[in-house]
């Protein structure tokens, strides 16, 4: 798979999809344009071509690792960790580093990363015992998407309690006053919630309006986001705007409410997390919390990059996230809203 390959299926110049794919800065090109090209190269598995390793001081850095939760279907199938692989791979192309995938096996097997890997990129949790491991052989480590106990390891994520709370502020600030989720456990621990499932729990018992039956917890797939929205329209009375905790669930959700013969946004408002490109052509168009996925991906690798430039304490990001306004919800009035809203379709 090749540039030209994406550039004629988006109908751009090679040079632009280049650019896109490496995060040129200087590129003025749209936001559609941009997801387009994005999507595209990860519906068609484009990788960008290795070149010889080099990062920061030449022979410094041979190879770094990016060692994933998932296997590699169940990364396929969620766009927001293929957008931040791209990312990295992208980032790693630019500075000219060599970047191994090691996916989490159907088994459960501990990964083995190869002797030669001089810096570990490490997406979403891992055991304790696999961190002791992969500290004991005393190179860069950055966590993504997620902070291991202690201050000593570099993390990149967003906020996902801030950005539930954000989202939940600002649709009670709209006048939805029983707010239903559509979440799910940890994968390390079935009987945890998710970030967003905690921070929706206690954003609501912090002003008495927890309600138990408003909150239902799935699996993280379109069709778990079906039942589980299924079973929160089926609530009398029904809640008049859902969260759901990402755009693929959402999908889903979105099915169990046509099938019920209701109209989004008049009967039930929607709002998720994401911000793949699918949400624009859901109809309505669906609001949603933009979680920069390939902007994190990008800086994993720029921490690992300082931490081989000499930078010996551990730094913690946060990258911003942005509420999207689109049909599936009413949307705020006052300027400098975080986006305009699209006109619902239909």
């Amino acid at each position: 798979m090749t540039l030209r390959h994406i550039a004629e299926r988006v109908g751009v110049s090679v040079a632009t999809v280049s650019r896109v794919l490496n995060y040129d800065p200087t590129l003025s090109v749209g936001d559609a344009t941009r997801q387009s090209v994005i999507e595209t190269a990860e519906a068609m598995n484009y990788e960008p071509r290795r070149r010889k390793p080099r990062l920061v001081a030449a022979g410094s850095v041979k190879r770094i690792a990016l060692l994933h939760f998932r296997t590699p279907d169940s990364e396929f199938r969620d766009p927001y960790f293929v957008a931040m692989r791209l990312g990295i791979e992208s980032r790693c192309a630019a500075l000219q580093v060599e970047v191994t995938k090691i996916y989490r096996s159907h088994d459960g097997a501990v990964p083995q990363i190869p002797r030669e890997v001089r810096g570990i990129i490490v997406i979403g949790w891992h055991a304790e015992t696999e961190m002791a491991a992969l500290r004991a052989r005393n190179v860069p480590i950055v966590c993504v998407d997620w902070h291991p106990p202690g201050d000593g390891i570099d993390m990149v994520g967003s906020d996902l309690r801030l950005a539930t709370e954000k989202l939940l502020t600002a649709l009670d600030e709209l006048g939805y006053r029983r707010i239903a989720m559509a979440g799910w456990a940890e994968d390390h621990a079935p009987t945890k919630r998710e970030p967003r499932a905690r921070a929706y729990a206690a954003w609501m018992n912090e002003r008495g309006r927890f309600d138990e039956r408003l909150l239902v917890l799935g699996e993280n797939s379109e069709e778990s986001g079906h039942s589980v929205a299924g079973l929160l329209l089926d609530r009398n009375p029904r809640p008049d705007a859902l969260i759901v905790t990402n755009d693929t669930m959402a999908m889903g959700a979105y099915r169990a409410i046509h099938e019920r013969g209701l109209k989004i946004p008049q009967d039930i408002a929607v709002a998720s997390f994401n911000d793949i490109s699918a949400a624009r052509f859901l109809s309505p168009p669906l609001t949603t919390v933009r979680l920069p996925a390939e902007t994190i991906g990008r800086q994993a690798v720029d921490l690992l990059a300082e931490r081989f430039a000499g930078r010996d304490l551990a730094r913690q990001v946060n990258i911003e996230t942005k509420i999207v306004w689109r049909g599936s919800t009413r949307a705020p009035a006052a300027p400098g809203a975080d986006a305009g809203r699209l006109p619902a379709s239909g």
